[in-house]
């Protein structure tokens, strides 16, 4: 699993020579007069002379006596407003270093212009690395079917600084994000539940992270219930059965964090009985993008090997298939935590597999160090139109009281992994309550989320009900810091779930958040 490595260059005149191993030198600024680098801002000025797009859009120029006689110079625009993030820089980066590529470049040299002194531009170098990964990565089936090396030519990245840069947490951080693409992004029999199950096992060969797979029939139906009826309509295909992945990685040292993760991994979601239609379903191999993230971010943890953090993870890969065993609307199923779960829409698949991951991770931190739970989910439309391309963290009274949710956002905001925040109300409960006797909780409105009031923040209510965390709020003896992470409307680029990048967030974030540099 290659991408470009991360090197560090501290002496930026030997750097931009044509005696450094570089072949091209990319330029990232505002305007020419941030750049404080003579032999560059003299290429610029002269290019600028006969390409009036100069300092409007990026642009390659000849540049004899660089490295490799390449210029490419990335204007960032303006950075003074109250809205501009360093979002600026990944942008021009991605923008950059796919014209460096296409140019013939292999070993890009990556230079900064003075930004505005700010704290959300302090990692503006790092973010444009891993906005480059980011654009550089082609899909799984593209690197099986084609040369590999021809597709994804650019072996390494210099990142020309005077403070320091961890290339080791910039990597790690990068094998998770591209191990989430990776699971995310591809077709449904490449990454059917088995198959998923095992390119998680492949990812984490010769890792400190412990690996167990559950494949059993009988027990998936007895220990994860609402999992096992998502996938029943899968089971009679083998290639489609289902799997819950555990992932356990334990730091050295005092634990300070114990990190509980569930992952919706739904390698693909028709809707069930509430089947998809009007061309909906295109897209739904995505549905997997929350476990995908989870996995990365073990990977993450495992290639960096922080102390002081334990993270227990469970992925439910399951298929939502049609079917005659298909289960239904007004079904009942008790749910792995006892809770008499009434389905309201097969399309709402996704909470029934989280409940039960999290009711087991439940159990887990009942003796763990300071833990804190979370489910990351391409959950519902609602998030995507309320928030748009941000992560949506919806905390618990514990989480909040935290700063949880917000202590992602803000470190999202400083590593180009932004996110909004959302509480759960009591009408969020209020609408999940039962209707009768016969059941605990309603899974769901037969409506789209998206037109739902509260659409995204109500499920986070059911998971509480389902998983039992409700008996674990502030006001117990046992209070849990629980969040659930919806990356509906940040999970891929443009939100178009069928063609665009997957994007792996929250990984950045989560590991900017519990993943400190050394």
């Amino acid at each position: 699993m290659a991408f470009p490595k991360a090197l560090a260059e501290s002496n930026p005149s030997f750097a931009i020579s044509t005696n450094s191993n570089w072949d091209a030198v990319i330029v990232l600024a505002t305007d020419i007069s941030t750049i404080n680098h003579p032999p560059l801002t003299e290429v610029i000025r002269q290019h600028s002379q006969v390409d009036n797009r100069t300092g409007k859009e990026v642009v390659l120029m000849a540049a004899a006596g660089l490295a490799g006689n390449r210029l490419i110079f990335a204007p960032v625009g303006t950075l003074e407003r109250d809205t501009d993030d360093v979002r600026r820089i990944a942008d021009a980066a991605k923008q950059a270093v796919l014209m460096a590529r296409d140019a013939g470049a292999r070993n890009p040299l990556l230079i900064l212009g003075e930004l505005p002194d700010k704290p959300t531009f302090a990692n503006a170098m790092e973010v444009a690395y891993l906005a480059a990964c980011q654009a550089l990565w082609q899909p799984l089936e593209a690197r099986e079917a084609l040369d590999e090396t021809d597709i994804e030519p650019v072996q390494s990245i210099g990142l020309c600084s005077a403070n320091s840069v961890d290339c080791a947490w910039l990597e790690a951080v990068e094998a998770g994000r591209r191990l989430a693409r990776d699971l995310c992004g591809t077709e449904p029999e490449r990454m059917a539940p088995p198959r998923f199950a095992e390119y998680c096992q492949q990812a984490f060969a010769g890792t400190s992270i412990k690996v167990s797979v559950i494949s059993d029939d009988a027990t998936l139906r007895q220990d994860y219930p609402l999992l096992h009826a998502v996938a029943r309509a899968s089971t009679h295909v083998t290639r489609h059965q289902p799997r819950v992945i555990r992932l356990e990685y334990c730091g050295q040292g005092q634990i300070e964090n114990t990190l509980l993760l569930a992952g919706k991994g739904i390698t693909y979601d028709t809707g069930g009985a509430d089947l998809k239609t009007d061309g909906h379903m295109a897209g739904m191999s995505r549905d997997k993008g929350g476990a995908a993230a989870v996995a990365g971010f073990m990977l993450s943890l495992a290639r960096y090997q922080p102390k002081g953090v334990k993270a227990i993870a469970e992925i439910g890969a399951v298929r939502n298939s049609i079917g005659s065993d298909a289960f239904v609307a007004d079904e009942i199923i008790r749910s792995h935590a006892g809770v008499r779960v009434r389905i309201g829409n097969t399309d709402a698949e996704g909470r029934l597999v989280l409940a039960d991951l999290l009711s087991h991770l439940r159990d887990d931190a009942k003796d763990a160090l300071a833990p804190s739970l979370f489910s990351v989910a391409t959950l519902t439309g609602h998030a995507a139109r309320a928030y748009g391309p941000y992560t949506a963290y919806v905390e618990n009274g514990t989480a909040r009281s935290h700063g949880c949710g917000e202590a992602l956002c803000e470190i999202g905001d400083k590593w180009g992994d932004p996110g909004e925040t959302s509480r759960l109300r009591r009408e969020d409960f209020d609408f999940v309550r039962p209707r009768s006797k016969a059941d605990d909780i309603l899974s769901s409105n037969n409506g789209p989320s998206a037109v739902t009031a509260r659409g995204h923040q109500f499920p986070a209510a059911f998971l509480s009900i389902a998983a039992g965390l409700d008996k674990h709020e502030r006001s117990s003896s046992k209070p849990l810091a629980y969040t659930h992470i919806d990356i509906a409307g940040s999970g891929v680029e443009g939100g178009d779930w069928q063609h665009g990048k997957p994007s792996a967030a929250p990984v950045t974030a989560l590991a900017a958040r519990y993943m400190p540099k050394a």
